[in-house]
């Protein structure tokens, strides 16, 4: 008799965002083809999962691997960074495809896509990085081609003035009407770049160390600034998709929108739930926490947590870009040149696992919502990823929830020489990590043969993926505020501000 499955996971406790059950799963290919008990497992690699819990496959929508900045580039590339997710219990990533000097989008996607193909262990997708709108001959047209090769999604720095990325505000206008147009999800690195440069003017004057990150980069800075694009989507009804949000004033202004049917979402960062800028004040080492933004106080990691349990912050990611002490060293005294960014797509799951669940502050399932599911409706790969279902991807983290680690650096398989959690006790690391139905950890150590350089693959994702999630704010009733008349087919732009006749432009 013919093998009927290749893998049975065997009596394991199944978790998704809304369901807890006991069951087989059977694998063939890559796919989940069953769910059931008492599987038929002739033939099949048998997992036993008894006792364990199974989940989704972890999502990082937000990673920098191998990224060019300030001089030097990120030291996790796309087989190291990649492999580090699997022993994370992360299944899938997203990174990004910078503009560069071109007039579109997609020789950005093209180039990131070649730089990664041969080396990422895990599937991958990518956000373009719109750092020349103005450039772009038509938008709409773009980001439509775009969305036709499965890149859904695309961010805009309200900052980085100086490396010439920042967009201005009908940048960011123009690109949200265009986003709206073809249900792209325009993602906003939001901080505002000129009161902050002013601060951090007068912070080099007062020789503060590492702690002049802090001082110069008050919580409003960022509030400002999301409660302007939070403006600007409620006026063109576009997707807004906030990263790496870090203060609690930021949450709050969430909350509010989402209460009015305004069309946002938001992500925060482990860093922003279990540190706070008391790091800083370390001289040794206090460069090394350095991330833009940076990590807040205590209590807006309380109000993150408080966000993360009321639903209005619908995901853990990571903002993931490695820098070794050496590069962090290129500091040099000058905190406005510290190579920003920390590992942490590998301890993304452990963090908010041990921190959220066994800390009591939500459940299993609500874990799962956050750390798979929502980003996987929010940026349009449900149900082939973030999921346990039968037709979905084999993409499986499988945890013992009894079972801890001390991190310690020299353990973890990111290239790097410190983390931010050195010495932490830390549940939640997998037993098992499968990818598309190929095991890449078992028994809690990496594959290497099985976790082969290339054997990722790039993930197409459609529009308007959000619509699916559970929670009645998802599905926005809110109106866009741009007149009636200016909306209309076949109206076209110059993208120099002389027309404004085209929604997209």
């Amino acid at each position: 008799m013919a093998k009927q499955f290749d893998t049975v996971v065997k009596g394991g406790t199944i978790y998704t965002a809304t369901d807890t059950y006991v069951a087989d799963i059977g694998i063939k290919g890559e796919k989940i083809t069953a769910i059931g008990m008492n599987l038929q497992a002739a033939g099949a690699d048998v997992i036993n999962a008894r006792d364990l819990q199974v989940i989704p496959g972890g999502i990082d929508p937000h990673v920098h691997l191998q990224l060019p900045f300030c001089g030097t580039v990120s030291s996790d590339d796309f087989y190291t960074g990649t492999r580090a997710a699997a022993c994370g219990g992360v299944t899938t990533v997203l990174d990004f495809a910078g503009q560069g000097t071109h007039d579109n989008l997609m020789a950005g996607i093209e180039a990131r896509m070649k730089e990664a193909r041969d080396k990422v262990v895990i599937d991958y997708s990518l956000h373009t990085m719109v750092t020349g709108f103005k450039k772009l001959k038509n938008p709409l047209k773009e980001f439509q081609r775009l969305m036709e090769f499965g890149v859904a999604s695309h961010k805009m720095f309200m900052i980085y003035e100086r490396e010439g990325w920042n967009a201005t505000d009908d940048d960011i206008f123009g690109a949200m009407l265009a986003a709206q147009e073809v249900g792209a999800t325009l993602c906003m690195h939001a901080e505002s770049e000129k009161v902050m440069n002013y601060l951090v003017g007068m912070a080099l004057k007062k020789n503060l160390g590492a702690y002049g990150h802090v001082v110069s980069r008050p919580n409003f800075i960022e509030e400002e600034a999301i409660q302007r694009a939070i403006k600007w989507a409620s006026a063109t009804g576009a997707h807004l998709y906030v990263v790496h949000m870090s203060t609690g004033g930021g949450a709050q202004l969430f909350k509010e929108a989402q209460a009015k049917g305004i069309n946002v979402h938001v992500e925060t960062c482990p860093q922003y739930l279990v540190l706070n800028d008391e790091v800083f004040k370390d001289k040794k080492t206090g460069h090394y926490y350095a991330t833009c933004p940076q990590i807040k106080k205590k209590e807006d990691c309380e109000r993150m947590w408080k966000g993360l349990q009321d639903g209005e912050v619908a995901v853990v990611s990571t903002d993931t870009c490695t820098f070794t002490t050496k590069q962090k060293a290129m500091w040099n005294g000058d905190f406005t040149r510290i190579p920003f960014g920390m590992p942490g797509v590998e301890t993304l799951l452990p963090s908010v696992y041990s921190f959220g669940v066994r800390g009591g502050k939500f459940s299993l399932n609500h874990f799962v919502s956050l750390i798979a599911t929502n980003p996987a409706k929010i940026m349009g790969m449900y149900p082939q990823k973030g999921t346990i279902m039968v037709g979905s991807d084999a993409d499986l983290s499988i945890i013992d929830p009894d079972e801890s680690r001390i991190i310690d650096y020299k353990k973890l398989a990111s290239n790097c020489d410190w983390s931010p959690f050195q010495g932490w006790k830390l549940y939640g690391f997998p037993k098992f990590t499968l990818s598309r139905g190929t095991v890449l950890v078992r028994n809690g150590k990496f594959d290497e043969k099985a976790g082969r350089k290339g054997r990722g693959r790039f993930v197409k994702r459609g529009p308007f993926g959000w619509r699916n999630l559970s929670r009645p704010w998802y599905v926005p009733d809110h109106k866009p505020q741009v007149p009636a008349e200016l909306f209309g087919e076949g109206a076209k732009s110059d993208n120099s501000g002389r027309k404004r006749a085209a929604v997209g432009v």
